[in-house]
Formats: structure tokens, C-alpha cells, sequence
């Protein structure tokens, strides 16, 4: 058996093993990107792990992102150093080696408008070259993220069609990383902790927790037990007051709009407006897969109960379109909304509650509360490695365990080229699509389907295949419908094309479920 596949058998069995009084030597609560991190980080140095989560993978903040492996220049800016050289480090480990695959070099262009004075064209080009300078300090080399230039006005229109061109003398052009997509990386840093012999165990909520048990309940079919653990780890994001009621969190909304390529003409770069007097800030048009654009991102308050699924607002909707359409040829209106996500950000609780969260700090904090549990707070999710480094190490010295040194750094995922999941050879021509959501892995996903048609689309005009949906059950720990549509695959993004597929991962859940 693959010991990377996550499904419901595997869950059933690993479940039925901790009811029936296994202990572990870490328990992690929350399956976002932190908590697989930390997962893969303490199997990986040979400590017994049990990770687990109220709803999915990726359930939260984790799919709400930008996508983006950002290079931290936006902290150079505001003085940050350490964060800024620690995520131009951590982007460099994850495009050379802990996932290749799924992120990637993108382009960002800012067009040169005659809205944009000559200060602050001096200003961007100064960020793009200290993005170039972190970039080496970093040791990325240019062939994985290239420099920085001014490009002709030809070539910005060339990679951004619908650029604005009355008046558009070039632009400005950098690169960061880009994710295929945020839940994708989730799901492989999952399984790649699995393949260390973690438990990944979804639709299990945790409460009562202390520094050395937590009660667990199976969120299918309601059963409850406790568990003992010589370290309990809270990696819930949003929801760690829920844990541990001490932690004072300021949630930040971040608000992105889906629109169908072709209405920025099908572009291959990022459009990049700067924000009218924001040091540093920016809105971004960024091409992505399934034929979309995401255009983002807002950092607004947050107060309040924190939602299962937060909502974008009238007036976040209203500014991202506002502020790209000072960049675009053709106005785009709300009816060119084809969908839209907001994520919240879990950003520590200062105590100014006058400032803006825009200013407020993306580092992040290991805390232990009275009852001994070990909670880690703030964060952003290019620097997930080493925040969930940081952790273990914590819980390696405040409770002693015995534990190798971090092995992250050098670890490639599932679907990296260098990873150990044996790959299947089949006789067919990879879609390019499959790939970029698989990396070495895709000829499993075809070579492992037992449902019929297994290389047709899920749906006219989408690149999604029916052995996508199958291998999300058998292999990527899919419990529900929702589960294949929303977070394996982001179909889900667009209510339309939802509908469309939906009858088809209905098919294949019951196929693959009995």
C-alpha cells in the first residue's frame, strides 16, 4: 500500500487504534497548512504523531490565500528584516526542494500609467531591486526567480492584454513564488507526514485539552474518546482561543475575486497596482489554474464570532475593482465576478486595537498555557516549515523528547521529483494540467483509476479529470463531496462549474467509498 494514500479505511484503522488506547508522542490540533507542517516536522524526526482535524484539510485560512510564496519584501519595506530575509529563505526551500512541483516563478508586472509620478516609480523599482538583493541573500538563484527590469510597453501589453495602453510607458517587472493553489499544498504536506507514519485523522474535533491528553470525537459518527500524549500541540489558527482560552487574537479579513481569464485577456503575468498612498501595498490580478484570475487582497478588522466560512463585503468587492480598473483598458463591473473567497488572517492581538491590521506584525509566537499545551499564533504561510520547526523544538525541550534534529529543510514532498512514492509508468501523454497539480505523482493518478472514462474531463471546458476526483478519495483523504470539490480540486470557486461537477464526484465518492 502507498503510505502516503490517505482514505477513509486508513482513517477508520488509525482511529480505532487510539480508542483503543495507543498513545502518541505529539498531538497536533488543526489541519491548516501550520499543523501538517508540524506534523510532517515531528514524524519526520521519528516521533509518534496524531494529527486532527474538526472539518478537512485545508478547511480554513489555509484556502483562502493569495497563493502566493511571497519573497517578504513587503516587510523589507516597513523595516521587518528578519521576516523578510526569513520568507525569501523559506520560498527558495520550497521551489528547490520541498515542493518544485507546485510553486513556481511568477511575473508581476506594474504598469508604468501616467497616474504614477516619477517618486513613486522610483519607489517601486527601489523595492523590486532590494527584492532582487533578498533574493541572493536568500541563495535563489536567478534561473528559479529572475531579476527584476523594465520591460517596453509591447511586452507588458503582450503579457497583460488588457492592460490600460492610453499613456502606458512599460512597466515594471519582478517575480515572486506561486502556488499552484494553497490547499494542494496542504494536502501533500499531509501526506508527506503520513508517509513518515503521522495519523491524519479529519472530522475528529479535539476538547478538553491539556499538556498531556485531549478528548477526541469523531465527527462521523459522534463516538468520543480520550487520548494521551506526552506533548498536545494547538495549530487551530483562527480558532486557537477555542483551545486555550487565553489567547487573544485580532483576525484580519482578506477578500479575493475570481473572474474568467479571458476578461484580462488571458494573461501570463500578475497585474500589480500599487495602492494610492500605501507604502508597499499592492492589488494583484494573478493568472491561475482552471482558466481564472484572482484578483486580491484586502486587510480589513475582523471582530466578532469567527465564521466557518467568512464572506467578502459589498465595499472589499467595490474597492478590488475600483483600484484595478485605473490599470485596465475595459472596466470590469461586478457582473464580471464569476466568484469570490475571503480567508482570515490569525494575526496576534497586540493590544492597539486603534491600528490597522494592515500594519500589524505577520510574525508569529510559541505560547504554553497554564494547562501545558503548546499553541503557536500568527504566522504567514510561506514561513509554515519554519514555524512548525520552531515549534517541535519548543516541545522537544519543554517535555523531553526524544527526537532527531529537523529534517524539513532538505525533505522533498509527495509529487517533488525526489520523492520516494513510487511512480507508476502508463501508457499516455500527461495532461499538462495534471501535472502542475501532481508534479511526478500524475501518472499514479491515472495508473491507479478504477472508474470508468478515468482521462475525460469532470465537465465541458474544465481541466479537471474523472481519475482526479477518484485518487481525492483513494489517496488524498476526501470524505465528502465537498471535500473533492472544494479543497482537492478549486472548481468549487465558481458556483456554476460547482453544479456542473458535482454529480460526477457525487458518482465517484459512492463508487469508491464501497
Amino acid at each position: 500500500m502507498n503510505s502516503a494514500a490517505l482514505n477513509a479505511s486508513r482513517r477508520s484503522r488509525e482511529l480505532a487504534a487510539l480508542a483503543d488506547g495507543h498513545t502518541v508522542d505529539v498531538v497536533v490540533i488543526g489541519g491548516g497548512i501550520t499543523g501538517t507542517g508540524i506534523a510532517l516536522d515531528a514524524a519526520s524526526r521519528g516521533l509518534t504523531v496524531a494529527l486532527v482535524e474538526k472539518h478537512d484539510l485545508a478547511f480554513g485560512t489555509s484556502r483562502w490565500s493569495s497563493k502566493l510564496v511571497h519573497g517578504g519584501l513587503r516587510y523589507l519595506a516597513t523595516g521587518n528584516i528578519g521576516i523578510a530575509r526569513r520568507s525569501a529563505v523559506e520560498r527558495g526551500i520550497l521551489m528547490t526542494r520541498n515542493a518544485p512541483h507546485l510553486v513556481h516563478a511568477m511575473p508581476q508586472l506594474v504598469p508604468l500609467l501616467p497616474t504614477m509620478g516619477t517618486a513613486e516609480r522610483a519607489l517601486v523599482r527601489t523595492g523590486f531591486l532590494a527584492g532582487d538583493a533578498l533574493r541572493c541573500l536568500a541563495g535563489t538563484r536567478s534561473s528559479t526567480l529572475p531579476r527584476s527590469r523594465r520591460i517596453p510597453a509591447s511586452r507588458a501589453i503582450d503579457m497583460v492584454p488588457a492592460v490600460r495602453r492610453h499613456g502606458l510607458d512599460g512597466g515594471l517587472l519582478a517575480y515572486d513564488g506561486q502556488l499552484i493553489d494553497d490547499a494542494r499544498l496542504v494536502t501533500a504536506v499531509a501526506r508527506t507526514a503520513a508517509q513518515h507514519g503521522a495519523m491524519i485523522l479529519t472530522r475528529v474535533a479535539a476538547s478538553q485539552a491539556t499538556g498531556t491528553s485531549v478528548r477526541l470525537t469523531d465527527q462521523l459518527t459522534g463516538e468520543s474518546f480520550g487520548l494521551t500524549a506526552r506533548a498536545v500541540i494547538n495549530a487551530s489558527g483562527v480558532w486557537a482561543g477555542e483551545i486555550d482560552t487565553a489567547i487573544k487574537l485580532r483576525p484580519s479579513r482578506g477578500t479575493h475575486l475570481v473572474f474568467d481569464a479571458k476578461a484580462f485577456g488571458n494573461p501570463v503575468a500578475a497585474l500589480t497596482i500599487p495602492i494610492p498612498g500605501e507604502l508597499n501595498r499592492f492589488v494583484f490580478a494573478m493568472p491561475e489554474q482552471l482558466g481564472r484570475v484572482y484578483l486580491g487582497l484586502t486587510d480589513e478588522d475582523a471582530p466578532g464570532p469567527i465564521p466557518d466560512v467568512p464572506e467578502p463585503t459589498s465595499v472589499e468587492i467595490g474597492f478590488l475593482l475600483d483600484t484595478v480598473n485605473t490599470a485596465l483598458d475595459t472596466k470590469l463591473g461586478r457582473e464580471d465576478v464569476i466568484g469570490a473567497y475571503a480567508g482570515l488572517r490569525p494575526l496576534i492581538d497586540t493590544g492597539d486595537g486603534n491600528g490597522r491590521t494592515a500594519d500589524v506584525s505577520r510574525d508569529h509566537a510559541v505560547v504554553e498555557s497554564a494547562s501545558g499545551v503548546i499553541s503557536v499564533i500568527g504566522g504567514k504561510l510561506t514561513e509554515y516549515r519554519y514555524m512548525a520547526e520552531d515549534v517541535v523544538d519548543r516541545a522537544v525541550e519543554l517535555r523531553g523528547l526524544s527526537a532527531g534534529q529537523c529534517r524539513t529543510r532538505n525533505l522533498p514532498l509527495v509529487g517533488a521529483p525526489a520523492n520516494p512514492v513510487a511512480t507508476l509508468r502508463v501508457p499516455t501523454d500527461m495532461p499538462s494540467s495534471l501535472v502542475a497539480r501532481f508534479g511526478a505523482e500524475a501518472p499514479n493518478v491515472i495508473a491507479t483509476a478504477a472508474c470508468d472514462r478515468p482521462t475525460d474531463p469532470v465537465a465541458d471546458g474544465i481541466d479537471v479529470i474523472r481519475a482526479e476526483f477518484e485518487y481525492a478519495v483513494t489517496h488524498e483523504g476526501a470524505l465528502t463531496v465537498d471535500d473533492i470539490v472544494d479543497r482537492r480540486t478549486r472548481i468549487g470557486l465558481v458556483d456554476r462549474d460547482r453544479r456542473a461537477v458535482l454529480p460526477v464526484a457525487e458518482e465517484l465518492l459512492a463508487r469508491t467509498s464501497h
